[in-house]
């Protein structure tokens, strides 16, 4: 099996099934009305002007659905994996309609983690920057559940549990926000994630994690060709939460490379970090959007949303890069450093922004 059929084949398939479902999904949502309305009279954490499609989610979820039928057989684990999918999608397309509470798709947001932790996939174990690795294992708990007897690692599956529904919230909160933003992320994102997983090519039980990958970055090129300034549709939290949830899944799949993950998504990682703590401090909830991401802040700077889009890409490329690099000692340092890189950016971009208000 060579590099093209891994990783080429699983690309070319998702990103043609992609731009065809969303193209499909632009002319029902339009025919429907379900369209976002302009930041004129919506939440000030849009930038948009004029009334949008959601519904990105459907053909990446599509998409992914497709080309993982082709590829893979449906053991537990994948099945777990597209289960989870199917309700973060759902739930998605609800929220399109309706605008559920911020809360409620939190707590679905855990259930859909639930559903490929309860399969079998957790964080068993991480690399030690000193050296060796930390194992998780221990601490079981044995129960029974569709007729199987299986178990529960108190460490390993609440990490994973936590993992997976932590990058599912950040990433639709930090990556997600203007026009081409969070699709380009998540290509570069995905191929990072493939090209990880071509280290351990000649280990079949490897092949999943490169195929997923490589259909994960088809999927949001396909959905990038639409999304890309001037936007036709928006990712929505469906679309968000599907880049964070696979993204995750992957980093485990790929043999507990969380830290990779951690440092390619370092940018919108850091932004939410810092935007939790800034709304905590202000006595205001964590789960609320607001107008002063990262994103947001470049754009008052006078960027244009395609120097924004741009500019998260080509840290996400070299972050990436970079990633692929280091070893676990280096990735831990690397992680700090783009924490101190981006509070740096954003204090700088706020004083600037305050001092010019002043004059």
């Amino acid at each position: 099996m060579n590099a093209f059929a891994l990783g080429g084949l699983p690309f070319l398939f998702a990103f043609i099934l992609s731009c065809a479902i969303t193209y499909l999904t632009i002319l029902v949502y339009r025919g429907l009305g379900i369209v976002d309305k302009s930041t004129r009279t919506d939440h000030p954490k849009n930038v948009h002007t004029e009334p949008v499609p959601r519904g990105g989610g459907i053909p990446i979820y599509a998409s992914m659905f497709f080309v993982t039928a082709m590829f893979l057989q449906f053991d537990p684990h994948v099945a777990a994996i597209l289960g989870g999918g199917l309700i973060l999608v759902v739930l998605g397309v609800l929220d399109d309609l309706f605008n559920l509470s911020p809360y409620l798709r939190l707590g679905m947001g855990v259930v859909a983690a639930s559903v490929v932790v309860i399969s079998g996939i957790g964080i068993s174990y991480i690399s030690n920057p000193l050296g060796g690795v930390i194992n998780f294992e221990g601490y079981q708990i044995a129960f029974e559940f569709l007729g199987q007897l299986r178990t529960f690692n108190l460490i390993a599956d609440t990490l994973a549990v936590l993992w997976i529904t932590w990058a599912m919230n950040f990433v639709n909160m930090g990556a997600k926000g203007l026009d081409g933003q969070l699709p380009g992320v998540v290509v570069i994102a995905g191929v990072v994630m493939g090209i990880l997983s071509f280290r351990f090519a000649n280990d079949i039980t490897a092949w999943p994690s490169a195929y997923l990958s490589f259909a994960l970055a088809g999927a949001y090129a396909g959905l990038l060709v639409f999304n890309f300034y001037p936007q036709k549709i928006m990712p929505g939290w469906g679309g968000g939460s599907l880049a964070g949830y696979f993204l995750s899944v992957l980093s485990i799949l790929s043999g507990a490379k969380v830290a990779t993950a951690l440092i390619v998504l370092g940018v919108p990682l850091m932004d939410v970090i810092y935007a939790v703590i800034r709304r905590v401090m202000a006595g205001k909830s964590p789960v609320w959007g607001d107008d002063q991401h990262l994103h947001h802040r470049l754009l008052k700077l006078g960027w244009s949303k395609k120097q924004v889009a741009g500019f998260y890409w080509l840290v996400t490329a070299v972050l990436g890069i970079a990633a692929l690099q280091l070893n676990s000692q280096l990735k831990i340092y690397t992680i700090v450093l783009t924490a101190v890189g981006v509070g740096g950016l954003l204090l700088w971009v706020n004083l600037f922004l305050s001092y010019g208000r002043r004059g």
